[in-house]
C-alpha cells in the first residue's frame, strides 16, 4: 500500500490523501485548503469561473495532478504532464468545506463515498449555492470552450449528479432529493448505492464519530495494511460514544491518519453540555435579546439553543441566508 498526502499536511483540514495499491486508490477526503485560499482570495475576490482549474493550478492551490474533469480544462492548460492517479472514489470524513470543497473539481467518474446525512448536506449545499466550481460538488454545469477555448462557459444542458456510495442504509427519499431540484433544469442523477454493492479498490469499514457537523464518519481502509482515517477525533459531543468505538476498533491499524486540530493546545475542560449549561445561565440573567452566533452547520448548536428557548419560555428565530444565528426573546 502506498500513501501520498497531496495536501493538508502543513494546514487545519484541506485534506488530499490518497491510498493506493495494486494500481487502485482512493482519496480521503479532497478538501478546500483556506490558508492558501486566503492568500489570494477573500469574501468578494474569488477565483475566474471563466478559467475553471487554470488559476487554482497556477496559484498551487489544487495538485498538479490529472484527476479533473475534462470540461475544466482550458486549451492553455496542459495537465497531460501530471501524474494521472488511478482514483475510484473519494472517502469522505465530513461536509465541512476544508474536507470536500475540492471535490467538485473531480473527474466525474470518482465516486463520493459518505454518511446518507452528509450527502444530503452536499446536495442542499450545491442547490443553495452560487455557480461557483469549488461548490459543484452534488451535482455540476458541464462547460463549453468559447472561442480559443481558454474561456469555459456552462452549456444550457441538464446538470450531471455525482454517483453515490452511501456508508449505512438509506431511504428512497435521498434518492428523490438528489435526483431532482427547484428550477427548469433537471440533474442526470448518478447512481446511488450501499457501500457493500459497490466494487471499491479496498474493504472499507465506516464508523460514525462526534463532530460539529452531523454526518461525520471515520474509516478503517483494509489492505495489505489496515489505515485509520478520521477528520479529528472529538469526544465532547452528543457521539462521544460512537469515537470512542472507532477508536476501539482501530486498535489493529498499523496506520492513523488524523487531522489533529488541537494537537498543539493544552487541555481545555469543555463539552457541549458545558456550553448548554453556561449559555443558559446568560438566557436566564438576560431580560432582552440574546444573539448565539456559531458555525453554520453547526446543527447540534442549534439544537442547544433552541432547548435553551424552551426552557426559558422564549422564542426562537434563526436565520441561515450568511450564517446561522438563534435570537431568543422573552414571550410577552
Amino acid at each position: 500500500m502506498k500513501i501520498t498526502v497531496y495536501d493538508g499536511a502543513a494546514t487545519i483540514g484541506g485534506n488530499k490523501i490518497y491510498v493506493e495499491e495494486n494500481g487502485r486508490g482512493v482519496f480521503l477526503d479532497f478538501g478546500m485548503n483556506f490558508a492558501k485560499y486566503g492568500k489570494y482570495f477573500q469574501e468578494f475576490l474569488t477565483e475566474r469561473g471563466g478559467r475553471s482549474i487554470h488559476d487554482l493550478i497556477h496559484l498551487n492551490l489544487i495538485p498538479k495532478i490529472d484527476v479533473y474533469r475534462k470540461d475544466l480544462i482550458p486549451s492553455d492548460l496542459d495537465v497531460s504532464t501530471y501524474p494521472k492517479l488511478n482514483v475510484e472514489a473519494v472517502l469522505l470524513s465530513h461536509a465541512h468545506m476544508d474536507h470536500c470543497g475540492n471535490i467538485g473539481l473531480l473527474n466525474e467518474n470518482i465516486a463520493i463515498v459518505a454518511s446518507p446525512i452528509s450527502i444530503a448536506i452536499l446536495k442542499a449545499l450545491r442547490d443553495a449555492s452560487q455557480t461557483k466550481i469549488g461548490s459543484e460538488i452534488a451535482y455540476f454545469s458541464p462547460k463549453a470552450p468559447q472561442g480559443d477555448g481558454r474561456y469555459l462557459k456552462s452549456k444550457s444542458s441538464n446538470y450531471v449528479g455525482r454517483k453515490f456510495v452511501c456508508t449505512s442504509e438509506f431511504s428512497g427519499d435521498l434518492v428523490d432529493f438528489v435526483s431532482s431540484r427547484p428550477g427548469t433544469k433537471r440533474i442526470e442523477a448518478g447512481e446511488v448505492c450501499h457501500i457493500s454493492d459497490a466494487a471499491l479498490p479496498f474493504e472499507v469499514r465506516s464508523f460514525e464519530v462526534d463532530h460539529s457537523i452531523y454526518g461525520a464518519n471515520a474509516y478503517i481502509i483494509y489492505g495489505d495494511v489496515a489505515v485509520s482515517y478520521t477528520g479529528d477525533l472529538r469526544l465532547h459531543g452528543k457521539n462521544a460514544a460512537k469515537t470512542k468505538e472507532f477508536v476501539k476498533r482501530s486498535r489493529d491499524a498499523r496506520v492513523l491518519i488524523i487531522e489533529g486540530t488541537r494537537t498543539s493546545r493544552e487541555d481545555v475542560n469543555e463539552s457541549e453540555k458545558t456550553v448548554f449549561e453556561n449559555c443558559l445561565k446568560a438566557v436566564e440573567e438576560s431580560e432582552r435579546i440574546v444573539i448565539a452566533d456559531f458555525s453554520p452547520r453547526n446543527f447540534e448548536r442549534l439544537e442547544t439553543f433552541l432547548e435553551i428557548a424552551k426552557k426559558n419560555w422564549k422564542r426562537a428565530c434563526y436565520n441561515a441566508k450568511r450564517r446561522l444565528h438563534a435570537s431568543c426573546h422573552r414571550v410577552r
